[in-house]
């Protein structure tokens, strides 16, 4: 993990409703329409959400077509395990610093 995703894993935790959200999905997956009733919030305004979690990698989502023919959105938790502490941020400014050598060297152009 580089410090860039580090980034986006916090940004994505860090909003009461973002945990919310992984709380109504801990248990297993919801459609978009089912999982904004239970939370009280608006489809777009959950979408937000939900894109922001999942560019984190912390929820994935995918289509199905319900018997009569609807077309549902399902989201689900993407397994996870994020450890803050120094170690973490360590390897994430290394990962940086590897990724960035790697782009300069003869082999990364």
């Amino acid at each position: 993990m580089d410090s860039e995703e580090l980034l986006a894993f916090l940004s994505a935790v860090g909003h009461a409703q973002r945990i919310r959200i992984i709380t109504e999905l801990a248990p297993g997956q919801l459609y978009v329409s089912e999982l904004a009733r239970r939370l009280g919030v608006s489809r777009p305004l959950l979408y937000m959400h939900l894109e922001r979690l999942e560019k984190a990698g912390l929820v994935v989502g995918r289509l199905e077509l319900s018997d009569d023919g609807k077309a549902l959105k399902y989201f689900e938790l993407a397994p996870f395990d994020v450890r803050l502490n120094l170690e973490t941020i360590l390897a994430a400014v290394r990962q940086d610093a590897s990724d960035e050598a790697g782009q300069h060297s003869p082999e990364g152009s």
